[in-house]
């Protein structure tokens, strides 16, 4: 019986080959997309839970109280981890990390820049890094040590076997023996880094972790078997408060292999992340199926006709229903089975091009993971699709059917038009979406940020720029295609070093305000643009210009200062400072936020970064010139630099992907639309060639002809707009308000989308109708 089935299968298929050539094309792009999604979200979910011990593994944040909301933070004191481990029994290892940041590693002659960061000694037995050499509970006892990975012990080495206790140069300053390897990491993994060393080192030369009082470095414990997360998350939550009295924390545990898909909080409450585009990314996959699943369904009902005469007979034979429904269904299985192999040689060929739009590293290995997922869904495919179809067909009553009385029923016109509608609209969704995202990216991108970003290169101090930075700066501005350069603590793109401890007169006690806090060199406001709205800059005219400060305009509206310029505040209890200027609002975070309150401090001792504008035009030279100058000046080091407005696209880094994988989906989304609407107008000029021969020979024009064709078609497309315009509103309406700063939902928007739907349908449906308007009368008399 098989055997029969899939004979009378491959008979249909080359029977109907433009139907199967349709539906082939239809499933197989549908396919496609829906398995570059599935291979995108599940990587998605996998990142961070590699690690042995992740159901016991968990970071240690912050909820801090300000007198206008709550900030949630990964920054803990550096302490925490210590205090944690001797005081909490259901706490089994706990450590600190700092910063993943770029440092320059030397052996011989050899000199790399790396990527790592201080961590606390449980590091290794926290995290599941492998240690291919060394021990994870001694190689960072001693805190001269630092361990590399595999690739950074080959490339300083040549070998990994001889590295355990060679000496490896540190910033040209001080040396760190070897004292583990561990294997790469994961490309699933957060943390991306070549070598850690002990947070013990860190210490020594940053008194300031030892503090209570001050936040930074991340904590990350490990759980006893025996410990409950939710009641240990509520033992801690007064921690802090229990060492420093003046503390506005509140600690709570969340796990570690969560963190990356639910990182975002708003006001102490978890409020999604990168979980919304797993989730969007999954509801376009489910869309964009269905849309392929409809043309399969729509284009063998409506060819249902040619094959009656095969349900009659064996209907009058004494086929069951249940046979027959097992037929057509299998039929369905087996479109869907081809389409898959279609569909995996297009993956295949799109993938590189998929990883770059994604920043990816995603294979087509089959994996049983994979493989089963692919076949889960074509085999959903199929059924989903096969399933109308195979209960209509095997409906049809045999009598009627071989007396020829069957007749296409209104309902059945209304199902395979509510289906059009329904692609239709996800269609238009999607086309609206892409549209507003993609102003609403290109609004953020071009936005005046209140400060000059273009042509600006940062990179940070080191050697002897670090030893002598107005010396270097002096010699900077001085070579050819340099317009502007001074130091900075941190580079404005996003929140870096922030504090609520600055008073002034009249300030309510109660009110806890956090500041952003920037240290800068002269000239430093005015190489970035940023204007004053009132006072002066710091300047070199002022000698005493280390004991003033700059406000921006949100912090003076939040202080509530009148004539601010001349007053005196106090930061941290320790420093009177006179207010000399009031800088205009610029945005220094992303435009997810509003404007929050900031101060300048003159200060070039503790200022980590070099800020350069280069002359428009000859950036390439100019790189090239500083490059040597740099490498002369600072020998033993690499000029490692960063374009700033490179470096502020990739804030929205996550909206920029939405946007580019949402258009190609869109477009995809419509192809099949068009696809399923192509076939059903040709089998419905098809069906109606008769009916045309007389109306032309009647005397009707072929435009008329052509009216006739699209009409319907036209009319399902209009009520597709219609439904797909008020829904569209609501979801991007919905995402743009995850903005501080956006767009206005305008009504070409809507406009434009529901025409382009419709323009596209058009010459979709158009080909057909005029190919119908223009046969010959006689010829569609004589054919019937």
């Amino acid at each position: 019986m098989l055997k029969h089935h899939i004979l009378l299968a491959l008979r249909s298929f080359k029977r109907f080959k433009s139907s199967l050539f349709i539906n082939l094309t239809g499933l197989s792009t549908g396919l496609a997309c829906t398995m570059l999604i599935f291979l995108w979200v599940n990587d998605e979910l996998k990142v961070d839970r590699f690690h042995a011990q992740d159901d016991r593994l968990y970071q240690v944040m912050e909820h801090q109280k300000y007198a206008d909301n709550i900030m949630t933070t990964t920054s803990t004191p550096g302490v925490l981890a210590e205090g944690l481990k001797d005081e909490i029994p259901e706490i089994k290892y706990a450590a600190t990390t700092t910063w993943i940041s770029k440092y320059t590693l030397s052996f011989g002659e050899k000199n790399l820049k790396a990527n790592g960061y201080h961590v606390g000694e449980d590091f290794f037995n926290i995290f599941s890094y492998n240690l291919i050499q060394g021990d994870a509970d001694q190689v960072l006892k001693d805190k001269s040590s630092i361990v590399i990975s595999k690739s950074l012990a080959e490339s300083l080495f040549g070998n990994t076997e001889d590295a355990i206790g060679k000496q490896i140069e540190y910033q040209h300053d001080r040396t760190f023996l070897v004292s583990g390897i561990f294997d790469e990491i994961p490309t699933n993994s957060s943390y991306q880094f070549d070598f850690v060393l002990s947070f013990e080192d860190y210490k020594d030369d940053n008194g300031w972790v030892l503090n209570w009082g001050n936040n930074g470095p991340k904590t990350f414990v490990i759980l006893t078997d025996d410990a409950d997360a939710n009641e240990l998350s509520d033992k801690i939550a007064e921690f802090v408060k229990g060492k420093n009295e003046e503390s506005n924390v509140t600690l709570f545990l969340q796990k570690y292999s969560e963190r990356y898909l639910h990182g975002s909080y708003e006001n102490g409450q978890q409020s999604g992340g990168r979980i919304e585009y797993v989730n969007m990314f999954s509801i376009i996959a489910i869309f964009i199926l269905i849309i392929a699943c409809i043309n399969f369904m729509n284009l063998s009902t409506a060819r249902a006709s040619r094959r009656t005469k095969e349900v009659g007979i064996k209907k009058a034979l004494g086929v069951k229903r249940y046979d027959l429904v097992i037929q057509f269904m299998g039929e369905s299985i087996m479109v869907s089975l081809f389409s898959l192999v279609i569909a995996t040689l297009m993956v295949w060929i799109v993938l590189p091009e998929f990883n770059n739009i994604t920043d990816k590293q995603i294979l087509l290995d089959f994996d049983p993971v994979q493989i089963l997922g692919f076949l889960v869904i074509a085999i959903l495919t199929g059924i989903v699709s096969g399933s109308y179809p195979a209960l209509y067909l095997s409906g049809f009553q045999p009598v009627k059917v071989l007396k020829g009385e069957l007749r296409t029923s209104l309902g059945e016109l209304w199902v395979r038009r509510g289906l059009v509608i329904f692609q239709f609209t996800l269609s238009v969704v999607l086309i609206v979406s892409v549209m507003v995202i993609y102003k609403q990216i290109d609004f953020v991108q071009n936005k005046n940020l209140g400060y000059n970003k273009d042509n600006v290169i940062y990179f940070e101090t080191e050697g002897k720029v670090n030893e002598n930075p107005e010396t270097f700066l002096t010699e900077l501005r001085k070579k050819p295609g340099v317009k502007a350069a001074s130091s900075i603590s941190n580079v404005l793109l996003g929140r870096n070093s922030n504090t609520s401890g600055v008073s002034w007169e009249g300030k309510d006690p109660d009110a806890n305000i956090l500041f952003e806090n920037v240290r800068v060199n002269h000239d430093m406001l005015e190489t970035l643009g940023i204007e004053m709205k009132e006072g002066r800059s710091f300047s070199r005219d002022f000698s005493t210009d280390t004991s003033k400060i700059i406000f921006n305009e949100a912090a003076i509206k939040v202080m509530g200062l009148e004539d601010p310029i001349g007053k005196t505040i106090d930061l941290w209890g320790e420093y009177k400072l006179e207010i000399v200027g009031i800088a205009k609002d610029f945005h220094f975070q992303s435009l997810h936020e509003q404007v929050k309150p900031l101060f300048f401090v003159l200060s070039p001792e503790n200022t980590w970064y070099v800020m350069a504008r280069l002359e428009a035009g000859r950036e390439k030279e100019t790189i090239d010139r500083l490059t040597n100058f740099y490498q002369s000046y600072n020998p033993g080091f690499t000029f490692d630099f960063q374009f700033m407005d490179e470096e502020y696209r990739k804030m929205y880094a996550a909206e920029q992907r939405v946007s580019s994988l949402s258009k190609y989906f869109a477009g995809f989304a419509i192809l099949i639309s068009c696809l399923g609407l192509f076939g059903l107008a040709a089998f419905t000029a098809e069906r109606r060639t008769k009916e045309i021969g007389i109306r032309k020979a009647l005397g009707s024009s072929s435009f008329n002809i052509l009216l006739l064709i699209s009409s319907d078609f036209t009319k399902m497309v209009l009520i597709a707009i219609g439904i797909a315009l008020p829904f569209s509103y609501w979801i991007i309406q919905s995402w743009l308000e995850k903005f501080a700063f956006r767009i206005d939902l305008e009504i070409w928007f809507f406009a434009l989308a529901g025409f382009l739907a419709l323009l596209v349908a058009w010459l979709t449906v158009g080909s057909q109708a005029i190919k119908a308007a223009t046969l010959n009368p006689a010829k569609c008399l004589k054919d019937q």
